[in-house]
């Protein structure tokens, strides 16, 4: 894999976390809204199929939120991105995830305010571990984790979190304090469940021996595959751990909708500093996306639902989080849930995955900075 040789600088990274933090976008539709449910509920409202998170049950395919306060473009329109959630929540969504820096601040926001007529029905998770200071700082000191989470949850409009992520793994701060701190503000009811995101496998498990990890978020997709090679894919699966890729469609990649003509905007679009996405790299990533088009036209599918029926079909304790804020690529995504792709159809297309090298690193220099490499 070649890596960027420009990124982002600190500066520019600073100028561009106030619209977020890391995660994802979704895209077209082959037949908008044409979600099958399992089962109907009361007005219209739909049931989805639910896996765990260790003990977290949720539903198979959850929505991620980060997008709404920006980062992939400028914030989403308030309003639309309420009836985007509530709709999420009418199709059977139980699992809703944000952050702090997400905004920073605004998401958490929006999410609570969406999601407060419903707050017995879903599952929030959010995150900490972002100084948000002004720098590219990490700060997970039990201290401040203590402070921020009340912040979130007055927030959130509710007095409890579902899942409460270290966004980013602090080098300062040992990860047992970190897990110690979660664990009191557990036996104090304000948090459920503890995760870690794009930790390592050997941060996991020095944090699952004080507390258990319900769930680990990365990057993963067809074309960010390291979880099954760094070992934490692996890790997960031996001490029951739920994994939730962030980016399941590529940051919009695997959605086709994008070209060699493409721009992004450099003051709103973190994808204007990611290296794959960039002049040198984005064509010589094209023959991927170029490929997985006509597959999903084999299968009466889009791309972004092949991409995600794929990583459904990988492991059942895996949970997408495809984001996005319009409700067409809402319903778009869910459908993902009635492609049911077989062993064999899994061992073909990763077989032809093999054939498309991946040019270019996943994100840029400062946001790879803070990635957790303590194998």
């Amino acid at each position: 894999m070649e890596k960027d040789t420009k990124g982002f600088n600190r500066r520019e990274f600073i100028s561009l976390a106030s619209l977020a933090g890391a995660s994802l976008i979704a895209a077209p539709i082959l037949s908008y809204g044409e979600v099958i449910p399992s089962q109907t509920l009361n007005k219209g409202e739909k049931r989805m199929k639910t896996r765990k998170l260790g003990t977290l049950e949720v539903s198979e395919i959850g929505l991620g939120c980060m997008n709404m306060a920006g980062n992939y473009n400028p914030p989403a329109d308030h309003q639309q991105s309420i009836k985007t959630i509530r709709r999420a929540v009418e199709n059977g969504v139980t699992f809703f995830d944000t952050a702090e820096v997400y905004g920073p601040y605004t998401d958490e926001k929006l999410v609570g305010e969406a999601l407060k007529p419903f707050r017995n029905q879903v599952k929030i998770a959010t995150k900490f571990g972002f100084a948000i200071d002004g720098t590219v700082a990490l700060d997970s000191r039990p201290e401040r984790i203590k402070r921020v989470v009340e912040e979130s949850l007055k927030r959130l409009q509710t007095d409890h979190i579902d899942l409460y992520y270290q966004h980013r793994v602090d080098p300062n701060v040992p990860i047992e304090e970190v897990a110690g701190t979660i664990k009191d503000l557990i036996q104090q009811g304000k948090v459920l469940h503890f995760g870690l995101s794009e930790a390592s496998p050997k941060t996991i498990r020095r944090a699952h021996a004080v507390l258990p990890v319900s769930a680990v978020q990365s990057e993963y997709s067809m074309w960010t595959r390291n979880v099954e090679l760094n070992g934490v894919l692996k890790t997960c699966e031996e001490l029951g751990i739920g994994f939730v890729p962030w980016s399941p469609v590529g940051s919009g990649f695997l959605t086709g909708k994008y070209d060699t003509s493409t721009k992004f905007d450099e003051k709103t679009d973190f994808r204007a500093g990611f290296p794959r996405f960039s002049k040198k790299f984005l064509p010589l990533n094209m023959p991927l996306i170029e490929w997985l088009k006509q597959y999903a036209a084999t299968k009466n599918a889009t791309p972004s639902q092949v991409a995600l029926a794929w990583l459904l079909a990988k492991s059942p304790n895996i949970v997408p989080i495809p984001g996005t804020r319009y409700e067409n690529h809402l319903l778009e995504n869910l459908g993902a849930q009635n492609l049911n792709l077989t062993q064999a159809d899994i061992q073909a297309i990763d077989t032809m995955l093999s054939k498309f090298p991946i040019y270019g690193e996943r994100m840029g220099e400062a946001h790879m900075s803070s990635i957790d490499y303590t194998f």
